[in-house]
C-alpha cells in the first residue's frame, strides 16, 4: 500500500523517505497491517530511553516510544527522529576509494576496498614500524564493536596508536572516579534523583542534551527538594534552580573549593563518615583553605554570598546528591574540577545511600560502556591498566597471545593527530567518530590528516571526515546490528536489530574480523556476530572492577537491563556503589584529592578579552553527521548561532563575528539576559566554515587529555555578512536533498532563547 503524502501537510523529506523504503507518516499517522514492534533503545545520548522500531515487510519506517523504567514513555526531538537514519537516501551503500586525494571517490567493491586496505596497512607498517598505523574508535559503538577495536588495535595492528572520541567526553570524570573510588562510573542510578533532598547539577544543560532526564529533575523537585546549578549561562533548567551560579567559564575548582572551605568553616562536615571511609582528607582541607568566599567571588564572577548559600543548602541536605557533565570537564583542570565536586559529596557524607550520591551525565550512547573494555590507549578490557604485568599476562591470555606482544599504552586522539602532521602516525583506520567537526583547532586537525599517507574511514553516513579519506567503508547504523550499551548509570541494555542492512553494507564487526583475516589474525577474530563477541568480553571482564560476566543477552531480555559490576548469573547488578561503606581500592577508602586552580589556558588580553564557551542543543547530537540530515531537526535548528548579551549593542539575527587565535566565524546573534556579559556561546554541531570547534583551543588536562572545549579567549565584533551553512557530504553521483536541508538558509537563530528569554519582544 503507498501512502499518500500531502507536500503542504508532511514533514521535509518525506518524499525521498518513503523512495528509499521507509515510509514516515503521513499527517503524522501511519497505517500498517501486520506491522512488527522491534524493543530496543535510542541511539543518541547516555540516557538510552527505550523504544518500539516500527518494521513492515522487512523496513523501519516509524517508532513509538517504550514504558522502559529509563524513560516511561517519553522521547527527545532526537529519539524521535533516530528511525529516519535507517533508510536514508544519503547512506553509504557501497565502499569508496580514491588513490590519492586529488581524485574523485568512486564505488569498489569490498574485496577491492579490503584488500587495499590491508595493503597499505602492511606497507606502512612495513617501511615505518608497527606504530606508524593507528586506530580511532567511537564511544557510539557497541560495547563488542568497541572490545573489537582494542583488540583489533593490539592483535592485528599490534600497534600501540589506538583510542577513541570518548577522549573528548567523559574522560575527566573517569580520571576524577578512578583516583577517587578506585571504579570509574556513577555511584548511583538515575532513580536515586527522585529520593533526594538537594540536587546540585554542575555543568550540563539537562534541558537540552538529555531532555528525557528532566522527569527526574521534576521528580524531585515535586517531592520538594532544592536545585542548585552552575553554569555560565541561565539554561532552561537554571532557570527553574533555587540557585543558580552563573560563574565564569574556567572556574569550576575555585567555585567548589570554596564551598567546601565554608562546609568546613561552619561545621558542616560529616566527621564521622569522613574518618571512617577515606584518606587524603588533611591534605584536602589544606587546599581549601585559601578559597574563601571573597577570594572564589573575585575569581568566578559570582556575589561571594552564594558560596555560602551553595554550601549551607547542600551540607544540612538530609540527602544531597550531584551529577555533571562536560561544562565541567572539558577543561585543562577537568580531573580536578570532577574531584572538587567529589570532595563536596565525600566531606558531607553524601554516598552510597538512596538519594545521596554522585553522578556523571554520559554524552554519547555508549560513552560509559565504550571506555570500559580497551579502545582507550592505556586501558585493556575489564576497565585493565595496559601497563599492569598482571592485567596484562591475562588479557594475553584471554586472546591467545605471548605478552611481548601485546602493544603498551599509545598517546591520545588529539596528540595522534600532532603525530600525524610530524609524520608520526602515517596511517589511521577511524570507526566512528567525525574528527573534522568533534576535535578542538580543526586547521591543525585538517593538517594532520591531510598528512595521512593512507586513511580509512568506517561510517554509514559521508561525513567531513570520511570524505577526506582514501578509503571509506558503509557499515550498518544500530537499528541494523544486535548490540549492547552501558548507560550513564553503568546499566547494560539491549540494542536489537530490526531490519537487514542495504545489500552493500556490512556491520562493524565483520570488516575488522575480515581485516584481521588479511593482515594473519583471522584465528583471533573468527566471530560471527556480535553474541559471540559478547560472550568472549563476559570472560575478559570476568574478576575485574567492570565484571560483566553475569551478564547474558538473555538476562538483559528478561530484566531490560542490568548494572555492573555483575560477577555471576545469579547476580542483579549493582545499580549503587559503595552501600556497604568500601571503594573498588585495595584499602576500600576513598582517596580524597587535593585540589587547587588555575586559569584557562588560553589568556586573556585587550585583543581577547571575553570568554567563548561551545556545547549542544536540543536538536543536534555531537558532530551532526547523523542529525544534520533528518528534515525535522535540520528544520527545528537549521544553523549555529552566537549568544550574547545585551550589553554588546546587537539585535537579534545581527551578524556577529567570534575571533579567537585560531580562527573565527560569523553568526546570527542571539540577544538574550541568560548569558554573562564578558561570555558568549556557540553550538558546535556544524563543520567549518561555520565550526566553533575551528574557534577553540586545543590545549589539554594534563591527566585527562581531554580538550579544553568550554572557554577560550575572544572578542566579539559587528559584521556584514553571517557565514554561510555547508551542505553535508554526499556519496558521489547524489545530491543532497532539498526538502531535508532547506531550512540550512535561514539567516536567524532559534526562535527562542535557551533561557529565560531575548532582551527582545
Amino acid at each position: 500500500m503507498t501512502i499518500p503524502l500531502d507536500p503542504d501537510i508532511s514533514p521535509p523529506g518525506t518524499t525521498r523517505f518513503r523512495d528509499a523504503g521507509g515510509i514516515p507518516a503521513d499527517r503524522w499517522r501511519a497505517i500498517r497491517g501486520e506491522e512488527t514492534l522491534v524493543p530496543t533503545h535510542c541511539c543518541f545520548c547516555g540516557v538510552q530511553c527505550g523504544m518500539y522500531l516500527r518494521v513492515h515487510e522487512g523496513k523501519v519506517f516509524g517508532l513509538e516510544p517504550r514504558d522502559h523504567d529509563i524513560n516511561r514513555m517519553r522521547l527527545c526531538p532526537k529519539g524521535l527522529n533516530a528511525y529516519q537514519q535507517v533508510n536514508h537516501p544519503d547512506r553509504l551503500t557501497a565502499p569508496l576509494l580514491r588513490r590519492t586525494r586529488t581524485d574523485d571517490l568512486r564505488p569498489v567493491s569490498w574485496e577491492q576496498a579490503l584488500d587495499v586496505a590491508a595493503e597499505q596497512i602492511r606497507r606502512i607498517q612495513a617501511d615505518h614500524g608497527r606504530d606508524a598505523f593507528g586506530m580511532l574508535g567511537g564511544a557510539s559503538l557497541f560495547t563488542e564493536k568497541t572490545y573489537l577495536v582494542g583488540k583489533f588495535a593490539r592483535v592485528a595492528l599490534r600497534t600501540r596508536h589506538v583510542d577513541y572520541n570518548g577522549r573528548l567526553c567523559m574522560v575527566s570524570a573517569a580520571g576524577a572516579n578512578k583516583l577517587s573510588f578506585g571504579i570509574d562510573r556513577a555511584a548511583n542510578p538515575f532513580a536515586d534523583i527522585l529520593l533526594t533532598d538537594c540536587l546540585l547539577i554542575a555543568g550540563s544543560n539537562v534541558g537540552e542534551c538529555f531532555p528525557v532526564m528532566t522527569q527526574y529533575l521534576w521528580g524531585a523537585r515535586d517531592r520538594g527538594a532544592s536545585l542548585i546549578v552552575v553554569d555560565p549561562r541561565e539554561t532552561s533548567i537554571a532557570r527553574t534552580a533555587d540557585v543558580h551560579v552563573a560563574l565564569r567559564p574556567g572556574t569550576d575548582a575555585a567555585f567548589f573549593d570554596a564551598v567546601l572551605h565554608v562546609v568546613i568553616a561552619e561545621g558542616l562536615v560529616d566527621q564521622e563518615y569522613v574518618d571512617a571511609h577515606t584518606t587524603g582528607w588533611d591534605e584536602v582541607k589544606a587546599a581549601v583553605a585559601e578559597f574563601t568566599p571573597d577570594r572564589a567571588a573575585e575569581i568566578c564572577g559570582i556575589p561571594a554570598a552564594q558560596v555560602v548559600q551553595v554550601a549551607r543548602m547542600f551540607a544540612t541536605a538530609p540527602r544531597a546528591m550531584a551529577w555533571h557533565a562536560r561544562g565541567i570537564e572539558h577543561h585543562t583542570q577537568g580531573v580536578e574540577n570532577c574531584l572538587s565536586v567529589i570532595n563536596l559529596c565525600v566531606a558531607t557524607g553524601n554516598l552510597g545511600r538512596p538519594g545521596a550520591g554522585y553522578g556523571t551525565i554520559t554524552g554519547q550512547g555508549n560513552g560509559q560502556g565504550g571506555r570500559e573494555h580497551g579502545q582507550k590507549s592505556d586501558m585493556l578490557p575489564g576497565g585493565r591498566s595496559i601497563s599492569d604485568p598482571v592485567h596484562r599476562r591475562q588479557v594475553a591470555e584471554i586472546w591467545g597471545i605471548d605478552e611481548a606482544d601485546l602493544p603498551l599504552a599509545g598517546t591520545s586522539m588529539m596528540e595522534m593527530v600532532h603525530q600525524m602532521r610530524r609524520g608520526e602516525i602515517r596511517g589511521l583506520l577511524g570507526v566512528c567518530n567525525n574528527p573534522f567537526v568533534s576535535l578542538p583547532n580543526y586547521h591543525v586537525v585538517k593538517e594532520g590528516y591531510d598528512a595521512l599517507e593512507f586513511h580509512a574511514q568506517c561510517d554509514f553516513f559521508l561525513s567531513e571526515t570520511a570524505a577526506n579519506a582514501h578509503l571509506v567503508l558503509p557499515v550498518t547504523v544500530w537499528a541494523e546490528d544486535d548490540g549492547v550499551m552501558a548507560n550513564a548509570e553503568a546499566r547494560v541494555v539491549r540494542h536489537r536489530k530490526a531490519q537487514e542492512p542495504p545489500p552493500s553494507v556490512r556491520t562493524d564487526t565483520w570488516v575488522l574480523c575480515e581485516l584481521a583475516r588479511r593482515l594473519g589474525a583471522g584465528d583471533k577474530f573468527a566471530f560471527t556476530g556480535s553474541e559471540q563477541v559478547f560472550e568472549e568480553l563476559r570472560i575478559a571482564s570476568r574478576g575485574t572492577v567492570n565484571d560483566y560476566y553475569g551478564i547474558t543477552y538473555a538476562r538483559l531480555d528478561e530484566t531490560g537491563g542490568i548494572a555492573w559490576p555483575c560477577p555471576d548469573v545469579t547476580h542483579p547488578g549493582t545499580p549503587r556503589l559503595f552501600e556497604d561503606g568500601r571503594t573498588a581500592h585495595a584499602d576500600g577508602k576513598i582517596h580524597m584529592q587535593a585540589v587547587g586552580w588555575h586559569p584557562p589556558a588560553d589568556p586573556y588580553d585587550d585583543q581577547f578579552p571575553m570568554s567563548l564557551t561551545t556545547g549542544r542543543t536540543v536538536a543536534h547530537f555531537l558532530s551532526g553527521n547523523q542529525t544534520r540530515r533528518l528534515g525535522g531537526l535540520v528544520e527545528q535548528t537549521p544553523r549555529p548561532w552566537i549568544e550574547v548579551h545585551p550589553s554588546h549593542g546587537f539585535a537579534n539575527g545581527d551578524p556577529v563575528t567570534v575571533h579567537t587565535r585560531r580562527g573565527s566565524a560569523t553568526f546570527p546573534a542571539l540577544v538574550t539576559e541568560a548569558i554573562r556579559p564578558d561570555t558568549v556561546f556557540v553550538p558546535y554541531h556544524w563543520p567549518f566554515p561555520v565550526a566553533a570547534n575551528e574557534m577553540t583551543i586545543d590545549a589539554l588536562d594534563p591527566r585527562s587529555k581531554i580538550p579544553e572545549y568550554k572557554v577560550c579567549a575572544c572578542r566579539i565584533e559587528a559584521a556584514a555578512e553571517i557565514t554561510p551553512v555547508p551542505p553535508p557530504p554526499m556519496p558521489p553521483g547524489r545530491e543532497s536533498y532539498a526538502e531535508a536541508q532547506r531550512a540550512r538558509a535561514e539567516r536567524l537563530p532559534p526562535t527562542s532563547s535557551q533561557g529565560r528569554g531575548t532582551s527582545q519582544p
